[in-house]
């Protein structure tokens, strides 16, 4: 069993950064793998990124790639979303989530919401033009 609970979020500028944080509890956070999805009002959910439970694979949406990077902290139970040079349409709830059942690479398998099975609440981000 796996509680997320995501932190960080906020209202900021086009062009800034800001980095999201989802604090994990129990002992299978260190042999998942974790994702952040967003939610946009009115929009399906979608994939942002991924990482292993190691940290050496990591998988991004193309509408992040060199903007946004995951990282994980296993001794502190926790996962980052460093997002820089933010835009409006990166509006959105963000989410965290965890799949251990296919811990060690990221792949295209990734992207799908069923592969993981904890979620947080989520964390609203704000760009504003």
């Amino acid at each position: 069993q796996v509680q997320l609970v995501e932190s960080g979020g906020g209202l900021v500028q086009a062009g800034g950064s800001l980095r999201l944080s989802c604090a994990a509890s129990g002992r299978t956070f260190s042999s998942s793998a974790m994702g952040w999805f967003r939610q946009a009002a009115g929009k399906e959910r979608e994939f942002v990124a991924a990482i292993s439970r190691t940290g050496g694979s990591t998988y991004y949406a193309d509408s992040v790639k060199g903007r946004f990077t995951i990282s994980r902290d296993n001794a502190k139970n926790t996962v980052y979303l460093q997002m820089n040079s933010l835009k409006p349409e990166d509006t959105a709830v963000y989410y965290c989530a965890a799949d251990p059942n296919n811990p060690w690479e990221v792949n295209t398998r990734s992207r799908g919401a069923a592969e993981y099975d904890y979620w947080g609440q989520g964390t609203q981000v704000t760009v504003s033009s």
